[in-house]
């Protein structure tokens, strides 16, 4: 017996008029109702998508200034085109060593203090019972994240300086004279680590305590039926059940751990400290904006977003094979 051959036939659902499996038509056609009914949302996408091409995608045509001896009077278009010669002045030059180690330890240090940070500080508030309390200690700890780098670094300059709470608590404790800390350019790293902790680690506890929300309180309770401590539960309940966050953070981090802010190094250095404080970020500053030596700027950041990227692939692709969680 020949058996009998099931074709595909144009549905239409009871009450809205979609179209069910006839292929590309029926796509588009479910599309234009789509766009129909949701005029708003499409209309909210429309700006998101252009503020996005406007700011993020048009701008990366700029990048061809990597490849030039750009002038502003002729534009990337009448600019001469010197290959990668602005790669070749950047690696030969005499301040690479310094820019890439300063970066990296930077960048490094502050992925491994200000990175567990939140967390241990979303774990500790986890554990606050009284309510009125904890969230006065949110938000006494969220503060900090909405002064702005100017305001923020100027307060860090009035601590340190000479004279300055931290620079004679420091001289206290090691029986010093009062000194500008800042001037003291083996102890730019710690500072810079500090600052961004302190204005950091409110908010950065936001999305583990979010996390930390979710996790089904009948674990705790068996786990507490079982005899396991407060100790034991945090390691095998709540640690286990915030890793999936976590694990897409420190994603996150490890491609910025090159694109050291240059807003807050800026305001906090001087050329006494270059040696420690001297960053990338902080180089395409003066090579764009005060030399004037946009090819060799641009090359520079292209650079600096491509090692990002790098970084960024690597610990995703890490990620998945080793937990099974990615962000891509």
């Amino acid at each position: 017996m020949k058996k009998k051959q099931k074709t595909k036939k144009t549905q239409f659902t009871s009450g809205g008029g979609y179209i069910e499996n006839a292929g590309i038509k029926g796509y588009l056609h479910n599309q234009r109702l789509d766009i129909k009914r949701n005029k708003l949302v499409y209309a909210m996408l429309v700006v998101i998508l252009a503020y996005f091409i406007i700011f993020n995608y048009l701008p990366m045509g700029g990048l061809v200034m990597a490849f030039e001896k750009y002038s502003p009077a002729r534009g990337i278009f009448g600019s001469k085109w010197v290959g990668m010669k602005n790669f070749y002045a950047f690696f030969h030059g005499k301040y690479i060593g310094r820019l890439i180690r300063n970066t990296i330890c930077i960048g490094g240090l502050d992925l491994l203090v200000n990175f567990p940070a939140p967390i241990i500080f979303a774990l500790i508030l986890n554990e606050f019972t009284r309510k009125h309390f904890k969230k006065f200690v949110q938000t006494v700890s969220y503060m900090p994240y909405f002064i702005s780098a100017v305001i923020a670094c100027g307060l860090v300059v009035s601590f340190v300086q000479a004279g300055g709470p931290i620079s004679t608590i420091v001289a206290n404790i090691t029986h010093t004279d009062p000194q500008n800390l800042l001037m003291n350019k083996k102890a730019f790293w710690l500072i810079y680590i500090l600052m961004n902790m302190w204005q950091g680690l409110g908010y950065g506890s936001i999305i583990y305590l979010s996390a930390l929300s979710s996790i089904d309180q009948e674990m705790y309770e068996a786990a507490d039926m079982d005899g396991a401590g407060k100790w034991k539960q945090c390691l095998h309940i709540t640690i286990p059940s915030i890793m999936p966050m976590i694990i897409m953070m420190l994603i996150l981090r490890m491609g910025a751990v090159f694109s050291v802010g240059a807003d807050k190094i800026l305001l906090l250095y001087s050329p006494s400290t270059y040696e420690y404080s001297d960053v990338i970020n902080t180089y395409v500053y003066r090579m764009g904006l005060v030399n004037m030596d946009f090819g060799l700027s641009t090359a520079v950041g292209l650079f600096n977003s491509i090692i990002g990227t790098i970084m960024l692939v690597t610990t995703n692709k890490i990620a998945k094979k080793v937990s099974g969680t990615s962000m891509f």
